[in-house]
């Protein structure tokens, strides 16, 4: 029997906040983890372009043009070389994971998934019929898995182990040593699959550079899925393009079971995406620059209140906050209403008390919401609320 699963969290305080914002109220904000800006210019036009002429279907697993782009994208960012027989698209990353489950977990396979994690990811894992398996990575700077917390969690059962980096919403990412570190544990696992999801290589803050397990462990690729998708970096959300790179055996599944839930995405929208893979990219490292500043600015209002702690993340664009002696994040989620800024509690990502907020808006919003939650904690813990 397949599990129903409760609405994403992540939308639902979104929803309250959007109702509240209906009625009238001052309501910053800071749920979703979708940027502020437009996509590029170029994919516009593109779009634009492709919009007047017919486009009918194309095939379930991407059009040839955007397998063809994507393959040149990976190659460039992870020096990784796939066929085309190699890669699904689907209606954005998130979709893509989904197809993948569904495709591969029978009822009790176990899924292991490093905590703080996003939250969709335990509720599809139910929802194919697995069983999520929660490793909780201490509150350690960063947030970082360690290789014996993997190691404790594998069992013969585990079907698949999945790695976010830089991770949603605790922003770690990982050195390739850390990686073949995670390499070695796997290895005598033969039959676990490892879902790599990639989604914000493009927004990191770290020096380094970015690494993928499957450039790090090649000798693992036959094992790993790599997702990816033109929704944070391109600031393409609402376009629904996203797409999983790995064995045939697998990615043939994932298209199986896209051909009969949705067909495909957009053909427009692939075409689009097309143009973003395939034109400048300054853009990205334009904005990534104004992420790192809006982060820079959340984090010197936050981490003036005696009440928080926040690690400054490598990646993505979200804080996870902690809470001093904070018994109940959701309850505390739903009073910040009140206060007028709208957050998601940590317990929806496995961080049980802590806050996420999403930094994907202009700083001054971003600003007046952080001072708000402190000055709302500051009145809290004057009248002594747990």
């Amino acid at each position: 029997m397949v599990t129903t699963p409760a609405p994403s969290p992540i939308l639902a305080m979104a929803r309250r906040a959007a109702a509240l914002r209906a009625e009238g109220r001052d309501i910053v904000d800071l749920t979703l983890g979708e940027p502020d800006f437009a996509p590029p210019l170029h994919v516009i036009e593109a779009a634009r372009a492709a919009a007047g002429r017919p486009l009918g279907y194309a095939p379930a697993n991407g059009l040839p043009d955007l397998r063809e782009a994507i393959r040149r994208d990976v190659l460039t960012t992870h020096g990784l070389t796939y066929g085309a027989d190699q890669i699904a698209v689907g209606c954005g990353a998130k979709q893509v994971i989904f197809n993948a489950f569904l495709a591969s977990l029978s009822p009790g396979d176990e899924v292991v998934i490093p905590a703080p994690y996003w939250a969709s990811y335990p509720d599809m894992v139910r929802m194919c019929g697995g069983v999520p398996v929660i490793v909780p990575v201490a509150a350690r700077p960063g947030f970082r898995l360690q290789p014996e917390e993997l190691a404790r969690a594998l069992s013969p059962r585990t079907r698949w182990v999945i790695l976010n980096a830089p991770g949603n919403p605790s922003g770690v990412t990982y050195t390739a040593g850390e990686l073949e570190d995670f390499a070695s544990v796997l290895r005598p696992w033969p039959d676990a699959l490892i879902l790599s999801d990639d989604i914000y290589a493009h927004i990191r803050y770290v020096a380094t550079p970015h690494h993928t397990l499957a450039a790090v462990a090649p000798d693992l690729s036959a094992r790993i899925l790599l997702v990816d998708g033109v929704s944070k970096a391109f600031a393409m959300t609402g376009w629904r393009v996203g797409w999983g790179c790995g064995p045939v055996s697998l990615i043939h599944r994932i298209t199986a079971v896209q051909s009969q839930n949705c067909t495909q995405t957009g053909t427009l929208n692939q075409l689009a995406a097309v143009a973003a893979l395939d034109g400048p990219r300054e853009i990205l490292v334009e904005r990534r620059a104004i992420y790192r500043q809006r982060r820079d600015a959340a984090l010197s209002v936050l981490r003036a209140s005696p009440d928080l702690a926040v690690a400054a993340p490598d990646g993505a664009f979200y804080l996870l906050v902690q809470v001093r002696d904070l018994a109940d994040d959701t309850t505390l989620a739903l009073q910040l209403l009140d206060a007028g800024v709208a957050v998601v509690p940590g317990s929806a990502f496995g961080a049980t008390g802590h806050l996420r907020l999403s930094f994907a808006t202009e700083a001054a919003t971003l600003i007046e919401g952080c001072q708000r939650l402190r000055s709302a904690l500051g009145a809290r813990a004057l009248s002594g609320a747990a």
